[in-house]
């Protein structure tokens, strides 16, 4: 039985179709190893940006931190401790303005700590998250998997960067896009994506 981990980060509830599309490729995965779904709903429960107290408590051993200190280190530890223990990850997120959304950012500060999810050594930085599968599923309104927008989109090239770093380097992408062309575009992407999820779960 796997442990999955659904992060979706859209503000727009509902109406979200990276919402909907990370959703049912987690449910497919689940379905194919009667597995679990953890769900982090960034966009419903925002994370808050790191202040000065939380990026003081988060490189601190929770032993020395304050109690002020251990309060505003909770979230971050609970994000870790859940991304530690699922198996595969699905991401959903929109390309907004060329990137992520500014919560999917958050969550990624959140879960970047050096000595927990990460370490440098006299070699250089290593990744301790480890033996996990990503999927990274983005929905745009435009075409930007390739052809001339595709050096306008710094949010794959960004997680493939991030999470590398932390240890995942096996990621996939979902692409969903084309989506301000037309409610015909619209269907031919969902539908896209559809056969995508399948193709997916039958493989993993």
């Amino acid at each position: 039985m796997s442990k999955i981990l659904l992060i979706t980060s859209s503000p727009r509830g509902e109406e979200s179709v990276s919402t909907k599309v990370a959703t049912d490729l987690a449910s497919a995965l689940a379905a194919r190893s009667n597995g679990d779904i953890a769900v982090r709903d960034l966009g419903a429960n925002p994370i808050a940006h790191l202040d000065t107290v939380t990026t003081s408590a988060i490189r601190k051993a929770p032993a020395d931190r304050n109690a002020e200190e251990a309060a505003a280190a909770e979230i971050s530890d609970a994000l870790v401790s859940e991304l530690q223990a699922a198996d595969e990850i699905v991401i959903g997120t929109g390309l907004i303005n060329f990137n992520i959304y500014s919560g999917l950012k958050s969550w990624i500060d959140n879960i970047a700590r050096a000595g927990v999810t990460f370490r440098y050594t006299a070699e250089g930085p290593e990744g301790l998250v480890k033996g996990k599968k990503v999927y990274v599923v983005l929905a745009a309104a435009g075409v930007y998997s390739d052809g001339p927008a595709a050096p306008l989109n710094h949010a794959v090239p960004y997680l493939k960067t991030v999470l590398g770093f932390l240890g995942m380097t096996d990621v996939e992408v979902l692409y969903v896009e084309g989506l301000a062309f037309g409610p015909e575009a619209v269907e031919k992407a969902l539908a896209s994506a559809k056969s995508r999820t399948e193709e997916l779960a039958k493989a993993a």
